[in-house]
């Protein structure tokens, strides 16, 4: 074969060593066929790990600045001063009318050194003064929801969705599966997928106190259960007070069962326990503060006094 032909078909030919000649041996090197050059593969992007935010500090309480009797209420809020973080009311905040004189003269003297890193819930005493509890929406602002008068809104806390209801039924809101604020409440599930949901309003669902069971919140927490929500926050009942996980109907659930603690205790004058209710796993008469401390996926909670040691305190996981 020509080195012409030997070329033009890509063919290299081996040595040959004669066996005749020096009686050594013959090495042959394999054919080979030229490769057709490839495109380089497109590098495979590392993932960007998705970074947990870092431990958020939930601190709080309801049924808070009675006027008159503010010692309670200058001590919880010392609390405060001592914890960082985010701070949440659960309603009745400024007693007994809810007037613009009593969240001025009562509640901003307290609680209201931490106004600026506060979300409110709206409680029945604001709805003592009319229209609508309009001194409540003028004091807190945007820190009571974006639309003044509606009483409920969301907002995120770390990784957490946090959504605060108006329970107030008693006086003129609706919270059947028809009203607007259920409406918004499923629209507001749907849109924010979050793994961990707190949900805080001022009427117990379920209770141990004189107030009792306020069951027309039983809606909320059917649809909240369905959705997966891990907590539920609530005041009302002038004491400390938490439940075992539990389905809408009281039935204990610890694999989607939601866990509701009461937190009345920001300086309200007190009440007794009435009875032992069912999955109420935790009971103390004494003013304090509730600290959640709220990571990805699970939380821990604190029920600081206001004096003595820790009465509660544990940790769980989201959903």
């Amino acid at each position: 074969m020509t080195k012409l032909a030997a070329l033009r078909t890509g063919i290299v030919l081996a040595t040959i060593v004669c066996l005749s000649c020096g009686g050594g041996s013959s090495t042959t090197t394999a054919p080979t066929t030229p490769t057709t050059p490839t495109t380089p593969a497109t590098p495979t992007p590392t993932p960007i790990p998705t970074v947990p935010s870092a431990p958020q500090v939930f601190v709080g309480a309801g049924d808070i600045a009675q006027c008159g009797a503010l010692d309670p209420a200058r001590a919880t809020a010392s609390l405060l001063d001592l914890i960082g973080g985010t701070v949440f009311t659960l309603g009745d905040n400024a007693y007994f009318q809810g007037s613009a004189n009593d969240f001025n003269d009562c509640y901003d003297p307290t609680w209201g050194h931490h106004k600026g890193r506060t979300f409110a819930t709206v409680g029945n005493h604001e709805y003592e003064t009319f229209p609508g509890a309009s001194p409540y929406y003028a004091y807190f602002g945007a820190a009571a929801g974006p639309t003044p008068g509606l009483g409920y809104y969301a907002y995120d806390v770390g990784d957490w969705r946090i959504i605060s209801l108006n329970s107030n039924y008693r006086n003129g809101v609706p919270v059947d599966t028809r009203s607007a604020q259920y409406a918004w409440l499923v629209n507001e599930l749907n849109t924010h997928t979050n793994k961990c949901t707190m949900a805080l309003w001022h009427h117990p669902l379920f209770t141990s106190g004189p107030n009792l069971p306020n069951t027309d919140m039983r809606d909320f927490w059917n649809l909240l259960y369905s959705k997966g929500v891990d907590v539920v926050l609530n005041g009302h009942e002038h004491f400390y007070e938490r439940f075992a996980p539990q389905d809408p109907n009281g039935r204990p659930d610890p694999a989607k069962g939601i866990t509701e603690f009461i937190a009345g205790t920001g300086g309200a004058a007190l009440y007794d326990f009435q009875t032992h209710a069912a999955n109420s796993v935790r009971q103390y008469k004494g003013w304090g503060v509730l600290k959640m401390t709220l990571l990805t996926d699970s939380y821990s909670w604190e029920f600081i006094p206001v004096s003595g040691a820790i009465p509660d305190s544990g940790s769980a996981s989201c959903h």
